[in-house]
């Protein structure tokens, strides 16, 4: 099974101080370089930040594992950057059979993004809502629709990755600090501060990579909020011998939910 880490937003990482994170994860720009589009009515309104630090991520990385208590021991095993450091774990997916892609597994048809060095990343995020947290599927036409655009964008040389998220019912939450780590089950009733999805596209500039995020194809026939953040890379001081050893712990682990994974299904 593939879970999406979600490092949550402080004001440490809005200050934009140094962050460590696990590679090959992502960072996230504070969200005073960031912006969020909001469709009313079939209209995009613009709204830049900063926004409310509850309501945000800092960094994000996908794993592998055999359940989200599986992925929870792994994160109790990361250093926390800083003092301390909350961790959401949510299984990745989304009702109605949508595919995610990246620059690992590439596309459905096999087609593999193209990263562009000259041109900036950005993350688009789908804010979630009451419905999205339901895990409602969409119509199959709908999610077609949404694939092909998809397959298109890696095609296109826009798109470098994307991935649903399935509810926080069956999800959870690390918290790491003071030598200690405390694990709390899903669902969240907090529905503004969650994240149903997310697209990783490259551009020249965030008002491209807004006109690129307008233009996809949602699934969702409402009111529907995203959230544009430029991707940094982490800072390579940040990484400690403690942070690499966990990271080799963390890429070990993985392989071995893979053989896991694999082993089982040659079974059945």
């Amino acid at each position: 099974m593939h879970f999406m880490i979600l490092r949550r937003a402080d004001r440490h990482t809005e200050a934009g101080l140094p962050v460590a994170a696990l590679e090959p994860g992502a960072s996230l720009a504070p969200s005073a370089e960031g912006l969020r589009l909001r469709r009313v009515d079939g209209v995009w309104q613009q709204r830049p930040g900063p926004f409310p630090a509850d309501e945000l991520i800092a960094g994000f990385v996908m794993l592998e594992a055999d359940s989200v208590q599986h992925a929870a021991e792994q994160v109790c095993g990361w250093p926390p950057a800083g003092a301390e450091a909350e961790f959401e774990i949510r299984a990745a997916g989304c009702p109605g059979g949508c595919v995610g892609f990246d620059m690992q597994r590439g596309t459905p048809a096999g087609t593999l993004p193209r990263p562009d060095p000259a041109l900036k990343r950005y993350a688009v995020l789908l804010r979630s809502d009451a419905v999205l947290e339901s895990d409602l599927a969409p119509p199959p036409a709908v999610i077609d629709t949404m694939n092909r655009a998809n397959e298109a964008g890696v095609r296109d040389g826009v798109l470098l990755a994307g991935e649903g998220l399935k509810g926080t019912a069956s999800g959870a939450r690390v918290r790491l600090g003071g030598g200690r780590a405390s694990v709390v089950d899903g669902p969240f009733t907090e529905v503004k501060e969650l994240i149903a999805g997310y697209w990783m596209l490259q551009a020249a500039s965030r008002e491209r990579a807004a006109a690129l995020a307008m233009a996809y194809p949602y699934p969702m026939a409402g009111e529907l909020t995203l959230e544009i953040r430029e991707l940094v890379p982490a800072p390579a001081a940040a990484f400690t011998p403690a942070l690499r050893e966990a990271e080799q712990r963390m890429r070990a682990q993985q392989l071995e939910g893979g053989l896991h994974a694999t082993l089982g299904g040659a079974g059945r």
